[in-house]
Order: C-alpha cells, then structure tokens, then sequence
C-alpha cells in the first residue's frame, strides 16, 4: 500500500486535526477509514440479476476521521454536508426512518433538523444493519466525513463507500471483528433494507475486496470472487499493466441523486419480469425470477415471448455477462485494445438496451470514445447523472482529458459552467480496499 498516492499524508492530518479538536483528545488517537470509489468497466447494471462483474477502485473516496466517544453517543460532521448529526448507538433504528427512533432516552434529537439532504442517514443505516444481524453496539464515535471533491453523487458508488466507511468506524470503535464478505451482507442491508434502494451488491464488493492494480470479478449470484492480476509489461519486467493506462472521469453536471430518480428501480423490476416471463416460458415457473436464474439456451428459445421493453432489457443482461468473461481474459493477457472495445460495447448497451444516460451523459460517452488515446469507456453508476468513465493510454491521458473538458463544453455549455474546471475531467489511478489506518 506504501505506493498508493491516496490518501496524502496532508488529508490524513488534516481530518486528524479536525477530529482532535471536535472530541479533546490527541491527534494520535484518531483513527482513519479510507473508503475508495469504484468504477465497473464491465458488468453494467446485472448485478442485481446475479451477474457476473468486474470492478476496481479509484485513489478517490471518502476519509473518515473517527475516536470512540467512551459513550454510546454518536456526532458526526461533514466536509460536504451542513449540520451535525447526533445520536446513540442505543437507539433501536428503524428502516426508513429519518431520524432516531425508539430512543431508550427520552431526549429528542433535534440534530435532525439541521441536517442537510440527511446524510446522516448513512451512518444510522450502518448502526441498523449492525444491530439487525446481532451486534451489541456500546461505543459511540466523534467523526468528521469528507469526500473526494467533487465527486460526490457521481456515479462512483460514493453511498457505498460512505456506507462502509461508517460500518468500518463502529466496528472498529467497538473491537467488532468483521469480514470483507460479511460486510458487503451489511452494507447491502443499508441500501436494500434501510434506504429502500434496490440495487445489488457490486459497489460494495468492489471497496471491500479490490486489490492495487487487479480486476475483482465477482458472480453476483453465488457470491464467488476472485482477482485477476494484470500481466506485467513486456518491454519493463518492473511495471505492470497499471502503468500503461490512467483512468479518465468525466463529470456531466447532473447530480441527481439516486434516490430521487424513479428509473433504475423501475428497470430492475423489469428485469425481475423478464425473468418471470422466460422462466414461465421454459417449465421454472416456481424459480426466483432473476435473469441469472436462466439457462442462457433457454433465453434464446424463448426470447421471442418477451415485449419489445423486456427483451432490451435480457438481451442486455446476457451480452453484458458474455462481455464480462471475454474482458476477464483480454485484462488477464494485458489487452487493453480488446478489454477497451468491451467497455465501449457496454456502454452502448446500457444505451440502447438498458435504455438508461440522459442526453448529457450520451454526448459525454461518445466524445470520450473520439478522445485522443482512449481504449474505452461507458457510464458510470446507474447511468442517470453523474460522469463516464474511460481507460486511456497513459501517453495520451492529458491531450485526452483537454479534448473531452473542451468538447464537452461545446455540447452542454451550461452544465459544463456548472462544473468545477479542476474537477470536470480528472485522470485517477487504481487503487486497493477500503481500509482502518
């Protein structure tokens, strides 16, 4: 990890001093989660059908400065966000809820009130899904939250890095000895069962199991994992693939948080129909509808039974996970040309047949893919807002990233005046696993 270029040791000070002075203690008693984000060159939106996925995270994310608080109450403050957040660990939380519940004292918490977009909801779904699989929480923390800047509500999976980061923090502050597996279980019941998000478990998995420089690939379904490790280069037995590439971010402007957007929930359940359909359609009424639940042969008998919105939907389902197991191997042999035409193959998948990306987001793909040096690149996230993502050739990163912040501007002046100039496009680097330091 010692050749990771994130976290600074100036943020790390910087979040330790801010934590010191919140709680009266010494800068050396705060602890720091760092929680990267993550992009998913391949295997775009069929997480949630059991699909097979590849992810790895970025040197960008969330710093979470925390010391246990010797009690059971909890004051959170944060880089991006208004307010304070306040509450005990004691409280039985609630999914859904906006504030604390069931409060074993009979104090209100009238932090709620001012607490911008209620970020704070994050750590009290943290604290839900702890006490739901059992855990007995007595020790508060004091903790100060920041993210990469810029970069929140991206499509970068900055909810589960936030996620992790609290669930990280709890446990750390009460000696909870977790796994990397267990955890993704609990940062799914903070989406799934608190937030009401019905996305599936790559984000996560992802921040907990990545490895510097590796591909994670992940099958959704059977919760198997593995890494796969990047060639090294022929012409330098000192330098990996990592070295060949940057990754380009490319941010739309649109900002719209997830929550909010009625689309990706309403596609999942699509999903979930076509499944049923084609289920039914092969003598498996009785399966759980879920697209990985069927036989690809089966889709091709029977696709022909699906509406024209449902048969977008599996056929993007099924040429994703095809791609997925073709860019495993193209990353494995070191062929970033092939592993890049598979990324830019999904992305216009999600286009056409996932049907997901704004006009923004569309343009914002197709200037990246006319970028000087790039192998490929597709959204990010669910697709709605936020940026694409792009492998470029490390030579051409700069020239690449000029192109698309003037192009883009071209295209949407009045989002791109929205933007950050020194954010609107950044050139990032892998990185490893959400981590306590």
């Amino acid at each position: 990890m010692g050749l990771l270029s994130w976290p600074s040791e100036t943020e790390l000070n910087g979040i330790k001093e801010k934590v010191s002075k919140m709680a009266g203690t010494n800068v050396e008693e705060v602890r720091v989660v760092v929680s990267p984000y993550r992009i998913c060159p391949l295997g775009a939106h069929i997480d949630h059908q059991g699909g097979t996925v590849s992810a790895m995270t970025i040197n960008k994310g969330i710093l979470l400065g925390f010391v246990p608080s010797a009690d059971s109450q909890v004051l959170l403050r944060s880089g991006q966000f208004k307010g304070e957040v306040r509450f005990r660990v004691d409280e039985i939380q609630q999914p859904g809820h906006t504030g604390g519940v069931n409060d074993k004292s009979d104090a209100k918490d009238t932090s709620i009130l001012h607490e911008e977009c209620g970020w704070g909801n994050y750590a009290r779904g943290a604290l839900y899904a702890l006490q739901i699989k059992g855990n007995s929480l007595s020790q508060g923390i004091v903790g100060y939250i920041c993210g990469s800047d810029g970069l929140n509500s991206s499509g970068l999976s900055s909810s589960a890095a936030v996620g992790v980061a609290y669930l990280l923090a709890f446990q750390a502050a009460n000696n909870l000895v977790v796994s990397p597996e267990d955890n993704i279980e609990y940062d799914r019941l903070i989406e799934n069962g608190y937030l009401g998000l019905r996305n599936g478990i790559l984000d996560q998995s992802a921040i907990l199991l990545s490895n510097h420089g590796s591909l994670l690939c992940m099958n959704c379904k059977t919760k198997e994992h593995k890494l796969v490790h990047p060639p090294k280069l022929q012409n330098d037995n000192e330098k990996g693939l990592q070295k060949a590439y940057k990754i380009l971010l490319a941010f739309s402007g649109l900002n719209q948080a997830l929550t909010t957007n009625p689309g990706y929930n309403r596609r999942v359940a699509e999903c979930q129909e076509a499944a049923r359909v084609l289920l039914h359609a092969s003598g498996q009424g009785d399966v759980e509808p879920l697209l990985s639940n069927v036989e690809p042969k089966a889709y091709q008998t029977h696709k022909g039974k699906l509406e024209p919105n449902l048969a977008r939907r599996a056929e993007h389902y099924f040429s994703e996970n095809s791609r997925v197991i073709k860019g495993l191997e193209a990353w494995a042999s070191g062929n970033l040309q092939d592993f890049g035409m598979l990324i830019a193959a999904s992305g216009l998948s999600s286009i056409q047949n996932y049907e997901c990306g704004s006009e923004p987001l569309i343009q914002l793909y197709k200037t990246l893919l006319m970028a000087p040096g790039v192998f490929g690149a597709r959204f990010s996230g669910a697709g709605f807002r936020g940026c694409c993502v792009a492998f470029v050739d490390v030579d051409s990163a700069d020239e690449a990233a000029s192109y698309v912040r003037r192009e883009y501007s071209k295209l949407q002046p009045e989002l791109a005046s929205k933007l950050n100039p020194e954010t609107a496009v950044l050139l990032c680097e892998a990185s490893d696993c959400a981590r306590v330091i």
